[in-house]
């Protein structure tokens, strides 16, 4: 293969290489995004829960108030009771004695129920903060994975950075001229093989002279539609691989 050929399929290698590491840290934002998007569900499925057992205690409060006051009145009409003087006022006095009653009665089982619903809506808080602690935990498991993957790709681009200056130094300037203006023009990809008569990038067949000539490997050939630099693979021949394997 000549081997200005071969130095630009190696600088693709790592061209490609490191504008995947590039793409991977480019990303990081919208993992984080989504790190906080799933902490935010949960804390506000949190948040709601406890609000919700909140209000409740809120309201047996000011139910417990009402009672208070029905009790308190219930107090004053019992000492009237005692001093009225005549019929009439003790039967009135003792309606309301009962309606006072009643309503302590229909209160008092307000209370029960809120009592009740607030045990739910505890055990939801419960698990709703147990919810919240397991996936905190979980992010925080993903961060470390990926704090340690960001270095890793921080490293893939310093190494491919060191890798690439020197094998450009060893390129023919007219050739990587070439390779330059056609990865800038086709998204970092100057270099596609070619298979059985194709170019597998823009996947235009090739003219069979073209071709011919690509399958020697022995010169710069650009493809006429997308104008990447083409190379070709020999396929083992069967003779070949079974003198390659070793006897059994």
């Amino acid at each position: 293969m000549l081997p200005d050929l071969e130095r630009l399929i190696a600088l693709q290698r790592l061209d490609s290489a490191a504008s995947d590491a590039q793409r991977w840290l480019a990303d990081e934002p919208e993992r984080e995004r989504a790190f906080e998007s799933r902490l935010q569900a949960v804390r506000q499925k949190a948040a709601a829960a406890k609000e919700r057992l909140a209000d409740n205690q809120n309201a047996r409060r000011a139910i417990e108030k009402d009672v208070a006051v029905h009790q308190g009145r219930l107090s004053k009409f019992r000492d009237q009771l005692m001093a009225v003087k005549t019929n009439i006022e003790y039967q009135a006095v003792q309606k309301e004695i009962e309606y006072a009653q009643r309503e302590v009665k229909a209160l008092e089982d307000k209370i029960l129920e809120q009592m009740m619903e607030a045990d739910d809506l505890t055990a939801a808080l419960k698990r709703a903060e147990v919810d919240l602690a397991s996936e905190q935990k979980a992010v925080e498991s993903e961060r470390r994975v990926l704090s340690g993957e960001l270095t890793g790709q921080k490293e893939v681009i310093e190494q491919v950075a060191k890798a690439r200056a020197e094998l450009v130094a060893s390129l023919d300037p007219k050739v990587l001229a070439v390779f330059d203006i056609v990865s800038k023009r086709r998204n970092g990809v100057a270099v596609a093989e070619a298979r059985d008569g194709i170019c597998t990038i823009c996947h235009v067949r090739l003219r069979p002279q073209v071709f011919n000539t690509v399958r020697r490997n022995e010169e710069i050939v650009q493809c006429d539609t997308c104008n990447r630099i083409l190379y070709f693979t020999p396929v083992a021949s069967a003779s070949a691989e079974s003198a390659a394997q070793p006897a059994s």
